[in-house]
């Protein structure tokens, strides 16, 4: 599948091909920190699949729970998070982050990871009151 993405001000873009099967959910307490939310939604690929069209991310390294360093690609303006990548790469090795996706509608997870540090409400959020706009 064809998708193309941006950060929040726009002044990163991109373009790239995914399977939207190998979208997956993350638990870890690394991307509830950096997302400051409960769980980050990714599409996992190869670097090589993932064209910048305008811009370049700011990049930082992490060492995670499970020992590996992650790579965190985001605007250096806005702060948008835009990829992850490691440092051994490969063909699983690089992740798109869901909220920069414009055709993020069409991408449903198919695996959640790190579920261990799920947020320990986060199967009720169904049974709360939900409007289709804000509280206005």
């Amino acid at each position: 599948m064809h998708i193309d993405g941006q950060c929040h001000c726009g002044a990163i873009t991109y373009q790239a091909e995914i399977d939207p099967e190998r979208v997956s959910i993350c638990h870890c307490t690394d991307c509830q920190a950096l997302t400051g939310s409960p769980y980050r939604v990714t599409v996992i690929c190869d670097a090589e699949q993932v064209r910048l069209t305008g811009g370049a991310p700011k990049v930082y390294g992490k060492r995670g729970d499970n020992g590996g360093i992650r790579f965190q690609h985001f605007c250096g303006d806005c702060g948008s998070p835009l990829f992850t990548s490691g440092e051994d790469g490969g063909p699983d090795d690089w992740g798109i982050r869901w909220g920069s996706i414009r055709q993020r509608g069409q991408l449903t997870p198919r695996r959640q990871v790190w579920c261990r540090s799920a947020a320990p409400w986060i199967n009720d959020l169904k049974e709360l009151p939900a409007r289709p706009t804000d509280w206005s």
